[in-house]
């Protein structure tokens, strides 16, 4: 397929790339408090959503209660606390009409290249336009003052699976989750889900239970996974939205539950011995009598060195009780005509495998990212308050917290970007680096022994031992980070008038 050229270029103070849930708070947040500034959202796919319009297999859900991963400005009005996602792509599209974002957002407008001009103090972004009549893809060129890089941390196009040995001796189907056929027939299958992350605990109810059910789902797991029940309704949230109405009641709950969720996740690192006897505890009320749970449910790290799953009212707890799903730790040898061969000589016999075994992890959708003609390596950046990278100067990320609502930390990124463009505004200024110390000691920005997180660990920026560029992972402590003073010396303002190098860059004291 071959590209045609726009020879036109526009202009916008602020490009929003990404019109998932992050990039959809951030035209909101930024079209409401800087109505000065020509704003656009240049989306890749061919409808909003994200992350909850790509993933379309059975159950598919938040893990995080709707009141924080809502949005400060737009209550959840839906009973169900933990949603499903067509209940959260109905919220994101209220979104855009009751905020008039439609004008802004362009569907399948993918950015493929960027270019900061310090000279020019602007972006040029090279973006693939697509025509969905025609399958035609013209080339155009936007110039901006701002990016704000609201693309996710993974691949949209490609989900990982190990290379399983014998996978084509497989007589069944084999999907990932990530692209799940729509007409896929599970009814009365024997299914093995492979993995026991957010994914797999999500699929195994959804797929054991209801009208389209299959015979049974097996869970296979190399490492067990910490999974707690909760109640998929917050009683207290309801009560208090009678007692206090539609928004004030929101703003309690969202109170509420984020330091709830705070204390629990602080405790838990606290007091890991302490913290792993609960969730053991919780685990043997929810099971049969005499099921293995230190076999299954005891993890070999501390709570919250991995992301906690959720199981909204005891789901997955209920299927393995009712006998139409069970769980097998062990390690795979190889696939085989009629399923998974385990290294314990065991046979799991399979109609259908469901490769639950995670993400790739990509920022920024992999697209090339330039400054003054030399390519930057992301992977030598550091973040500065979680948000601004090291070296590349008016570019912002959206990465949201992986112990917490993820749009907890996008709503403060969005609120300190904006403080920061009125900064510059006000100083004269249309340029901002931040600049780190060479000698700075530095770790993998993403704190998770998960295992998307290791694979990603060369290719992902950077953070610091201490603030600001330390990524917090808590709400309270962001919230005096991103709410505190918006300059400092590890910022380097600038102006097109008096433009020097990346290298030659001048501190400016305010």
């Amino acid at each position: 397929m071959t590209a045609e050229r726009s020879g036109s270029v526009e202009e916008f103070d602020v490009v929003v790339v990404g019109a998932g849930i992050s990039g959809i708070g951030a035209a909101t947040y930024f079209s409401r408090e800087l109505p000065g500034k020509s704003l656009v959202v240049l989306e890749g796919r061919d409808d909003i959503g994200g992350t909850w319009d790509l993933f379309r297999y059975p159950g598919i859900r938040s893990d995080s209660d709707l009141h924080t991963f809502g949005y400060e400005f737009k209550p959840w009005r839906h009973e169900a606390a933990i949603a499903d996602a067509p209940l959260i792509r109905e919220y994101l599209q209220e979104t855009v009409e009751e905020n008039d974002l439609g004008r802004l957002i362009r569907l399948r407008h993918r950015v493929v290249r960027a270019e900061w001009s310090t000279t020019d103090s602007r972006w040029t972004l090279r973006v693939e336009a697509s025509d969905p009549a025609t399958g035609s893809v013209t080339s155009k060129t936007i110039r901006a003052g701002w990016v704000f890089a609201a693309t996710g941390y993974y691949r949209y196009d490609k989900g990982f699976t190990p290379e399983f040995p014998g996978r084509d001796d497989f007589g069944g189907t084999i999907v990932h989750p990530q692209h799940w056929p729509e007409d896929l027939d599970y009814r009365g299958k024997k299914v093995v889900v492979i993995g026991s992350g957010a994914t797999a605990i999500t699929l195994v109810p959804a797929m054991s239970t209801g009208p389209d059910a299959a015979e049974h789902v097996t869970m296979l797991q190399r490492t067990p996974s910490y999974i707690m029940g909760l109640p998929r309704v917050d009683r207290v949230a309801t009560t208090l939205t009678k007692l206090l109405g539609e928004k004030r009641g929101y703003a309690a709950t969202r109170f509420k539950n984020i330091w709830i969720e705070h204390g629990i996740v602080k405790g838990l690192r606290a007091f890991p011995k302490i913290g792993r006897a609960l969730i053991r505890r919780e685990n043997v009320k929810r099971l049969p009598k005499g099921f293995d749970v230190d076999k299954h449910f005891n993890p070999p790290y501390d709570p919250w060195d991995q992301r906690l799953c959720l199981a909204p009212d005891g789901d997955f707890f209920d299927a393995i009780s009712a006998g139409t799903a069970s769980v097998v730790t062990d390690a795979i040898t190889r696939f085989s005509e009629r399923g998974i061969v385990l290294e314990s000589g065991e046979e799991l016999e399979a109609d259908i495998i469901v490769t639950a075994t995670g993400l790739n992890m990509r920022l920024f959708d992999g697209m090339p990212i330039v400054v003054d003609g030399r390519e930057a390596d992301i992977a030598d950046s550091v973040a500065y308050r979680g948000m601004l990278l090291s070296g590349i100067p008016n570019w912002a990320m959206a990465i949201g917290y992986t112990t917490s609502s993820w749009t907890l930390k996008v709503s403060l990124m969005c609120r300190y970007f904006i403080d920061l463009v009125r900064h510059m505004d006000a100083h004269g200024y249309d340029r901002v680096v931040a600049v780190a110390s060479p000698g700075m000691p530095r770790r993998p920005v993403m704190d998770l022994q998960a295992g998307y997180a290791k694979r990603a660990e060369k290719r992902l920026p950077k953070q610091g031992q201490a603030a600001p560029w330390r990524m917090a992972m808590s709400f309270p402590e962001d919230a005096k980070a991103l709410r505190g003073p918006v300059a400092d010396e590890h910022l380097e303002f600038g102006t097109a008038r008096s433009a020097v190098s990346p290298g030659e860059r001048q501190s400016a004291h305010v």
